[in-house]
């Protein structure tokens, strides 16, 4: 078993339960990790044989660019993709972080934290 992260992916996205929301948009950082057998990989040295990082992003920022309301909406979806995509992925885990978001207070970011396994 072993396991694949990646930290801080910068999106520019629109969700949230506030109409303005969706139309001035907000920056977000997304950290994924997963987990699987890396161990083919490891000997062959093929990506064929390992979770695609490259996989990975592209279904974090598909997933991002479609406007929810909630962040666990958003979590989900990206699990839910990751695990149906990527047979060789046996847990997900995503964090998804609204920056400067708009509570009325000094809050850095906002982050919900979704897990998931087969």
């Amino acid at each position: 078993m072993g396991s694949i992260k990646l930290k801080n992916i910068k999106v520019f996205a629109y969700h949230g339960c506030l109409e303005e929301e969706g139309k001035i948009g907000s920056d977000y950082s997304v950290d994924l990790k997963v987990k699987g057998d890396l161990s083919n990989s490891g000997k062959s040295d093929e990506l064929a044989d390992t979770i695609d990082y490259v996989h990975l992003n592209n279904i974090v920022k598909e997933e991002m660019a479609l406007r929810s309301k909630l962040l666990e909406s958003v979590a989900e979806r990206i699990n839910n993709r990751v695990l149906k995509e990527i047979i060789l992925v046996q847990k997900v885990t995503v964090s998804v972080s609204k920056i400067n978001p708009p509570i009325g207070g000094n809050v850095a970011m906002v982050s919900v934290t979704r897990s998931k396994s087969r």
